[in-house]
């Protein structure tokens, strides 16, 4: 029960992210969605990587609140698609980690599907630096909790690398396309 409410607390965050422009709402995401996955990590792979994913995850958090537009800007006008985006993938990602796979880790499965899902799609549909940068750390935290998922124990170094990615894109620089 505990697995599965880290896992639904990752996608709320990721579904915040999606939905939002604001600075505001970007950190309070990327904080849900970031301990989403360091709790369900937590219960397979233990405090050390989990630690670390929340570590790289707060300090993303903590960029995130000093850079970026101003305000919440939560479902700005036109965000309706992405509203339908959240909820479709939630259900479709639901449904794979449930019915389609079988074995155990059906929570880390969910919550990994849903983050790489939705931060992919938002990286995909947005121009914003801020936007862009948290979802590429989110999606960096995602993929090294599939290390969880393995057999053989691969020690913390997947989640340090991943923190590092995290922690260190906020003050990446994007450059705007230029066509001309």
């Amino acid at each position: 029960m505990f697995e599965a409410g880290a896992a639904f607390v990752a996608w709320l965050g990721m579904s915040l992210i999606v939905l939002a422009d604001g600075r505001r709402s970007l950190a309070l995401g990327a904080a849900l969605a970031t301990a989403g996955v360091a709790l369900v990590v937590f219960q397979g792979a233990g405090l050390i990587d989990a630690g670390a994913l929340a570590l790289g995850g707060a300090v993303m958090v903590v960029r995130r609140i000093t850079d970026g537009p101003g305000g919440w800007q939560l479902m700005p006008p036109g965000s309706t698609p992405r509203l339908v985006l959240c909820i479709a993938a939630g259900l479709l990602a639901l449904w794979i980690a449930f019915s389609v796979t079988t074995g155990a880790g059906a929570a880390l499965r969910f919550a990994v599907m849903t983050v790489v899902g939705l931060g992919g799609a938002r990286v995909l549909s947005s121009d914003e630096r801020s936007v862009l940068l948290t979802s590429v750390g989110l999606l960096a935290l995602a993929i090294a909790a599939i290390a969880g998922m393995g057999d053989a124990w691969q020690g913390p170094w997947p989640y340090v690398a991943a923190a590092l990615v995290a922690a260190g894109a906020g003050w990446l620089p994007v450059r705007a396309p230029n066509a001309a």
